[in-house]
């Protein structure tokens, strides 16, 4: 089983959902009983990846190629560095909690609701794990598809107006991906005369500055409406809000990391030149400072508590992209982590919004009041979500937000006091939000017989709150997994990077 260790992690939950299909309709415990269980096979098949990792290994790991569509130089090649590894673990881990989450909410067309999720775990899987861009793309567009149907089926009022806005926003991003990928595909042909979309290969290519500039502008407009970065983001408060809460969770936990992927994977080891322009990277870094300082404003003016969590994934993916285009190895690295904190703690949030609603039918937050004196366990797991997205030290949050100013700081001091400004807004809208909700007084007499968390509900959240601990007490562990990796980038983009640091830091009598 090793040999195809990604081959099983990919297609674990494509094989639970194969067998879901040929289960009765009218049999909606035992729908639920098998996508849980296809979903936990899923996540004890990744664990494998942990313990077999090597963390010294230059290449990429588990890799397995094979022939596809040779006619068009198209390969099945999978394999996995410590970048990819992270966001696999991720994907394992918070699909099985969104589909255990769902057990009450969801009574209309169980069999098909749960089947869209499998299928959608293995698709956001085979975007982290391909290594030829054809195979890429295709499960990149793949997973557009259950989210479609997650968001137009089973979601709110506006439902279809969210699925379709989605649909439009991002299938047009990759569009224009596409394009720049056949650009790719075109110029290595030109140069060393056979067709190929492996990674590696167009890796070689010798492009002119200009090309290289429209081929990450093209990729740039895919990854941003993904992540998504201001002024792409206007999607995200629509699909979020409409979703049931199962799909939120997945949306803003996996969903969003594909752009910031796709930036670290694709734009810059690819597109080195484009990606130290300083022109693109001045717009990049201030993009990102604006979205994360949009994010937080926007979060605290409103008054929907899902519109709140959804506004503030603006402004923490900000974080991310200002880390990855700081280009040095404390703003990459902090980067991935962030991405992987973004999961856990608003995957968080989200299971809390839900959870109010399912009890309530509404997310207006002047609805809620006193929470904490009746549902005492809730209002502990929600303060605890709450400083962990707030990025209170020995918290997950923390060590993320730390590491990509640490590395913005390195590149432009102005960048990293202008992003500071996010971490005191996005503390002031989450403690806003806590003290309107779980804190004072019982102002709605409909909220004084609420029942506190199920064993089902605590569930969902304790793996996560155990993750963002272990993230926040000991994050070395993960360090030491994208040393290799996040070394080899900015290598690629600067070289020599790590010879003249070096020589910065020997004592002038020992460069004599």
């Amino acid at each position: 089983m090793d040999a195809h260790i990604l081959s099983w992690v990919l297609f674990t939950p494509l094989i639970g959902m194969a067998i879901l299909l040929l289960i009765p309709a009218e049999r909606k415990n035992w729908i639920r009983i098998w996508a849980n269980v296809s979903a936990v096979a899923g996540f004890l098949v990744s664990l494998r990846l942990v313990f077999l990792f090597d963390k010294n290994a230059s290449d990429y790991q588990f890799q397995e190629l094979a022939s596809w569509i040779p006619t068009l130089g198209v390969n099945y090649h999978i394999g996995i560095d410590g970048i990819s590894l992270l966001l696999v673990m991720l994907t394992t881990v918070i699909g099985p909690l969104a589909i255990l989450s769902s057990w009450n909410a969801v009574q209309d067309r169980t069999k098909e609701y749960y089947a869209m999720f499998l299928l959608q775990q293995t698709g956001m899987i085979g975007v982290f794990i391909s290594l030829d861009f054809f195979l890429f793309f295709v499960f990149w567009e793949m997973v557009l598809v259950p989210m479609y149907f997650i968001i137009g089926v089973w979601g709110g009022p506006r439902k279809l107006y969210a699925a379709i806005k989605f649909f439009l926003y991002t299938l047009a991003g990759g569009a224009l991906m596409l394009l720049g990928i056949l650009t790719l595909y075109f110029q290595h042909f030109k140069q060393f005369h056979f067709y190929t979309f492996e990674i590696s290969r167009l890796m070689m290519l010798d492009l002119p500055l200009h090309l290289e500039q429209w081929v990450f502008w093209l990729f740039f407009i895919g990854f941003a409406i993904k992540v998504p970065m201001f002024p792409f983001h206007t999607w995200l408060p629509d699909a979020h809000v409409e979703a049931p809460t199962a799909g939120s969770v997945v949306l803003a936990s996996v969903l969003l990391k594909m752009g910031t992927y796709g930036f670290i994977r694709f734009s810059l080891p690819l597109l080195p030149k484009a990606s130290i322009d300083a022109t693109i990277v001045q717009i990049v870094a201030v993009l990102s400072i604006v979205g994360i300082v949009y994010g937080a404003l926007v979060s605290l003016m409103q008054k929907d508590w899902k519109k709140l969590v959804a506004y503030s994934s603006v402004s923490h993916l900000g974080f991310c992209t200002l880390g990855i285009f700081a280009m040095n190895p404390n703003g990459l690295a902090g980067s991935v982590i962030q991405q992987l904190n973004h999961g856990i703690s608003t995957g968080m949030l989200f299971l809390m919004v839900g959870i109010a609603y399912e009890r309530r039918h509404t997310r207006e937050l002047r609805e809620y009041g006193g929470l904490g004196h009746v549902m005492p366990v809730f209002a502990t797991v929600s303060a605890f979500a709450m400083l962990s997205s707030a990025g209170l030290p020995l918290l997950n949050g923390f060590i993320g937000e730390f590491t990509i100013l640490q590395g913005a700081f390195e590149a432009n001091r102005a960048w990293a006091a202008c992003a500071v400004t996010g971490i005191i807004l996005g503390a002031a809208y989450l403690l806003w939000m806590y003290q309107r909700t779980m804190l004072g007084q019982v102002t709605n007499a409909k909220n004084l017989h609420l029942p506190d968390l199920s064993w089902r509900e605590l569930a969902t959240f304790l793996p996560l709150i155990a993750w963002a601990i272990w993230i926040g007490l000991y994050p070395q562990p993960y360090f030491d997994v994208l040393k290799k990796p996040v070394a080899q980038i900015v290598e690629r983009v600067k070289p020599g990077y790590y010879e003249k640091a070096t020589q910065a830091a020997l004592p002038k009598e020992a460069l004599r």
